[in-house]
């Protein structure tokens, strides 16, 4: 996770502890462990409960406690045959989810153990050279990087959450998932919604989430207890802070505070989860505008840590404060952000997924667009993100920005109108560009050997959204470019291991970005013409 792999001889004496494919099991995927589990490996010696720990100290000190030994099996795993085996298999299992091209430090580790594992003293001594090496790859130097770009986000949140009770309304796949990770962290959420069918579905991934994230049954029932079906709405007149989280229409969502407005609490909180409408078009309403403030969480919830926190000119200074601090109390990254079509996630992103559509357009084959953009490092392609955000989102968030922002962003292709109507909506409705089964896409159906991807495609998915973080640095909707790289880190997935696209854009050269852009404008159009703020970006 940091591009490195354990030092000070741990790889030597973790191999050698306790059964060694369980031991690079957890330095190769970085998995924590609870006390229980660490001495069913032997790990550790022995699990007490904290109020007999001064007896255990003794018990430990005068040799009553039985110390946890290596096996036959541990002996067996560390000879050279079996680790010779054994690497094979780690080393194709590790390129499921980590490049070597891109991140030598698992590949590192198992060559580490590989040729030294049956010798402590060689293994210790090469293990230094080993990290020493990896300590100075541009991998590291951005992993390590994008740590402290987190605890710095952290620290933006700020302390004293005053958030107890949160109301959401819309039990959708994100208001769903927002009451349930909110429920997750202790706060006691109510869940409104027209109709009862989403919020008995919402409660069932509920369900499915709390039994993947919690240990014991009886902090899952808790954690379920604390979700509240909410069908009259009844939950707002208590709420600290209400989340509106209905479909992105404005005149939609105006009429839901029209009803809401006149039941809240005075210092209440009242948050949209819109992606893409500005505030000042939300708020034309409102009696009480100052208090109204965007939240906007990314999907999956459960997983991306990035909310963005949206002020407008009037919000009141006290209640952002308060937002902050409520999404650091859930766990959560905050991204202070002015309002703005898109605000920057959104905005940066839109392009990357529209590219690939021209790129459609122009008979380049789906997988190959995906390749591009995999090859550079994001988890996942723009096709096949577009099929899990739904193309009928893709298309409205597009549309609006496109109003805005004109020939900055090309135009939908009508056929991608005619797959919304149509209903292929992405892996919601089980078919969009690609066909999905048991939440994943099935590849098999493309090209059989479609062509490899080559660098004008990487570039043109993936500078205009540097070009877009820089906009947006310039127009002062954010004003800290550390914090932009992890804003697009932790909420899109951009290729950790490049340290964000301004920091992509330093290690590349902005000269580099800014003719290349305009060779690409030359060629494509004006959509690729460099942002004004490459002459001042630093």
């Amino acid at each position: 996770m940091l591009g490195l792999h354990p030092g000070l001889g741990g790889t030597a004496r973790f191999t050698r502890l306790i059964n060694p494919m369980q031991a690079m099991t957890l330095m190769l995927t970085g998995r924590t462990i609870d006390a229980r589990r660490a001495k069913a490996l032997g790990l550790v010696d022995a699990v007490t409960q904290e109020r007999h720990v001064a007896g255990a100290v003794k018990d430990a000190v005068f040799g009553r406690l039985k110390p946890a030994r290596p096996g036959v099996l541990n002996t067996v795993l560390n000879s050279s045959p079996a680790r010779s085996l054994l690497a094979s298999r780690m080393r194709k299992e590790a390129a499921k989810a980590a490049s070597p091209a891109h991140y030598p430090a698992p590949y590192g580790l198992i060559d580490l153990w590989e040729k030294h594992g049956g010798d402590k003293a060689a293994m210790l001594a090469a293990e230094k050279s080993s990290f020493a090496h990896l300590m100075v790859t541009p991998t590291a130097q951005n992993l390590i990087r994008v740590f402290f770009l987190r605890e710095q986000m952290k620290k933006i949140a700020g302390h004293g959450n005053k958030v107890a009770h949160v109301h959401v309304i819309g039990a959708g796949a994100m208001g769903g998932d927002i009451a349930a990770w909110c429920a997750n962290q202790g706060l006691r959420v109510s869940l409104a919604d027209m109709k009862a069918e989403p919020i008995a579905s919402a409660v069932k991934r509920a369900a499915e989430l709390f039994g993947k994230i919690i240990r014991r049954p009886i902090d899952v029932r808790d954690a379920l207890d604390r979700l509240i079906p909410d069908m009259d709405g009844e939950g707002v007149r208590n709420a600290d802070l209400i989340i509106e989280a209905v479909p992105e229409k404005l005149e939609l969502k105006q009429k839901v505070y029209a009803g809401l407005e006149p039941r809240m609490k005075p210092r209440a909180i009242l948050a949209t989860n819109t992606s893409s409408i500005p505030l000042e078009d939300l708020r034309g309403t409102l009696q009480k505008p100052e208090r109204l403030l965007g939240l906007h969480f990314f999907n999956p919830v459960s997983r991306l840590q990035l909310v963005e926190v949206v002020s407008h000119d009037s919000t009141d200074g006290a209640l952002l404060k308060e937002a902050l601090a409520f999404v650091g109390a859930i766990d959560r990254l905050p991204l202070q952000v002015k309002s703005s079509p898109g605000f920057l996630v959104n905005r940066a992103l839109t392009p990357y997924m529209l590219e690939a559509m021209l790129m459609l357009d122009q008979g380049i084959d789906k997988l190959t667009i995906d390749a591009a953009a995999e090859k550079f490092g994001m988890p996942m392609g723009p096709i096949e993100l577009a099929d899990q955000v739904g193309l009928d989102i893709c298309l409205d968030v597009g549309d609006m920005l496109r109003a805005k922002f004109g020939d900055l962003l090309p135009e939908a292709p009508g056929w991608l109108r005619e797959k919304v109507v149509k209903g292929e909506l992405g892996r919601k409705s089980g078919k969009g560009f690609y066909d999905w089964r048991d939440g994943r896409a099935d590849k098999s159906q493309g090209a059989a050997n479609p062509p490899q991807p080559t660098d004008e495609m990487t570039d043109r998915l993936i500078l205009p959204m540097s070009n877009v973080c820089v906009a947006a640095l310039r127009e002062g909707i954010v004003d800290n470019a550390d914090v932009v790289d992890g804003a697009m880190i932790f909420g899109t997935g951009y290729a950790p291991f490049r340290g964000g696209p301004l920091n992509y854009a330093r290690t590349r050269g902005v000269e580099n970005i800014v003719s290349t852009l305009r060779t690409l404008a030359q060629k494509f159009g004006g959509r690729f013409a460099p942002d004004a703020g490459w002459e001042t970006f630093k």
